[in-house]
């Protein structure tokens, strides 16, 4: 497959939207966003005042103090405290004096939106040109243009540029049915004449099973059929033939037993493994699902309600948390790789939307005072961001380690914050013969080969020096509200390595019963790296290996 570079969002209050135009899906981080009117719900808080006066600040900004996400200690620490107790009071209306070294430069107007704790990371909206104003005041503050990141989604393909003369009127209709005779409604139908230029037609199946492609005849020469059901079925992949009007195609049903990757790899847990491990998912929230138990959690999604941390409607979260610790039995379901964890669901995406560095960064923070020892973030790309590594750095000093996806951007760079040297960057392997010979998993196939001759490092994976370990990724099978559905991605590997690493801490009582600080999450670090097995790929790409 094409290896796409990522692209920058538009600079927009619409730049929050996940919308992928590449060959294969990727993440990007917006610029600043114009701010939007904080929304009132129960349990959270409406900061909503103009607490020094004057027009409406037009950005989302997050101020952080020196060092880290909370402000303790003297000097410049203290003066972000004593901002805080301003912004605080100032709601209120009461008029409070801010005595700071340069007490005469007028404190700019902003805008309280959220916050992490009174004396962590907020939220507020500022005028860019009033920044300088600010730290007049206090210098030693920092000022971080609001950011947002994307999932590490199942990798699909995408259609670029229409058919010439292609329209309704020329439209052909195809069905989609499964190998059990039923129609499958609701499957993703992408026809390329020209892959290479990513010409095309798409469209989603009726209720029927039917789907109509605007391909300027009733019969077309098909360079690749992607169909992506949306559960239950793996999907198909078919190559070079002629499609013509009313063709029906065969998707195989998801069934169970059944030896994917994941369980290839893995084998599915016993009930105890994992036991007394706390693992948060930062994803587009968890469950319901009867094979998954949710210990707890929060949205912090800036203006939504803090207890709505259930899937979003994206599935995504739901097969994340799935792969880690999914509880069920053949023939219904499958377990995870680590039943016995306990699972917290923090939802940091609005349905349809990207994450905010804020969202993302305060969402690490619950996790870490829930007691998480480790934390799932599926999701990335774009530069560097102080918020998120000041929330990262802040956990691992805390005993939590953050692993994350690489990204899915075709043997691109590793994504951030995968890259972050505090975090473990996981890549995406892939195995011959765990997957239906006609799925799309057989377009992730790419060389070069390990040990085994089956073995390969996924053609999306996004793979360089900071890659710690792999993980099985591709053509993963695992919960999703409702039922069961195959995706692939590094999405997939990060949680699968992440239930290794519970199942592996599970059976350490001497670093799980550790203290919470630096020294447990780099005790956790090196039992999960020391338990790596090459397979036999340049260190680029699969870091240590696959732990076992």
């Amino acid at each position: 497959m094409p290896s796409p570079s990522p692209k920058r969002a538009k600079s927009s209050a619409k730049a929050s939207k996940a919308v992928s135009k590449t060959t294969l899906a990727s993440r990007k981080k917006t610029t600043p966003v114009k701010a939007k009117p904080a929304k009132s719900v129960k349990g959270k808080p409406e900061f909503s005042k103009i607490v020094a006066g004057g027009a409406t600040p037009e950005r989302r900004f997050v101020l952080l103090p020196e060092h880290g996400l909370k402000a303790v200690g003297a000097g410049s620490q203290q003066g972000f405290l004593e901002m805080s107790q301003y912004l605080h009071r100032g709601m209120s209306g009461a008029a409070v004096p801010f005595t700071r070294p340069y007490a005469s430069v007028p404190l700019p107007p902003m805008r309280l939106i959220d916050e992490i704790n009174e004396n962590k990371a907020k939220l507020i909206e500022l005028n860019p040109d009033d920044i300088t104003a600010l730290r007049m005041q206090l210098p030693g503050i920092r000022i971080v243009p609001e950011v947002f990141y994307q999932l590490q989604p199942s990798v699909r393909v995408a259609v670029q540029n229409r058919v010439a003369n292609a329209t309704a009127q020329t439209a052909m209709t195809i069905h989609v049915k499964s190998n059990q005779g039923r129609p499958v409604p609701g499957a993703f139908v992408i026809a390329f004449t020209d892959f290479a230029q990513q010409t095309g037609a798409s469209g989603t199946t009726n209720a029927s099973g039917k789907v109509k492609l605007a391909l300027g005849s009733t019969s077309a020469k098909i360079e690749r059929l992607y169909i992506y059901p949306h559960s239950g079925h793996w999907g198909l992949l078919k190559k070079n033939f002629i499609l013509s009007a009313n063709d029906q195609f065969t998707l195989t049903a998801i069934q169970f037993p059944f030896t994917d990757s994941l369980d290839a790899v893995y084998g599915q847990g016993a009930p105890r493994d994992g036991a007394g491990v706390k693992v948060a998912v930062l994803d587009t929230g968890s469950g319901p699902h009867p094979d998954l138990v949710i210990a707890g959690g929060e949205n912090t999604v800036v203006g939504e309600d803090p207890q709505n941390y259930e899937d979003n409607g994206d599935q995504h979260g739901t097969h994340v948390a799935g792969i880690i610790a999914a509880r069920g039995m053949a023939p219904t379901g499958r377990s995870g790789v680590a039943p016995g964890v306990s699972i917290y669901s923090y939802r940091v995406f609005a349905k349809g939307q990207s994450a905010s560095n804020f969202a993302i960064a305060k969402a690490i923070d619950r996790a870490v005072q829930n007691g998480c020892h480790l934390i799932n973030m599926s999701l990335g790309g774009g530069d560097p961001d102080p918020v998120i590594s000041s929330a990262i750095a802040d956990a691992r000093n805390a005993g939590a380690v953050a692993i994350v996806a690489s990204g899915n951007d075709g043997r691109q760079p590793v994504s951030f914050p995968a890259n972050d040297s505090r975090a473990l960057a996981v890549s995406a392997m892939g195995r011959k013969g765990t997957f239906p010979a006609t799925a799309v998993e057989s377009g992730d196939v790419a060389g070069p080969f390990g040990n085994n001759p089956k073995d390969f490092i996924a053609a999306f994976s996004n793979i360089g020096a900071q890659i710690s370990l792999t993980g099985p990724g591709v053509g993963v099978i695992s919960t999703v509200p409702g039922g069961y559905a195959v995706m692939s991605g590094t999405s997939m590997a990060c949680p699968a390595v992440t239930g290794l690493a519970a199942r592996l801490l599970a059976k350490t009582p001497a670093i799980l019963n550790m203290p919470a600080n630096q020294t447990r999450s780099d005790k956790i670090i090196q039992l999960l790296l020391a338990s790596a097995v090459s397979l036999g790929f340049p260190a680029s790409m699969e870091g240590r290996g696959l732990p076992q």
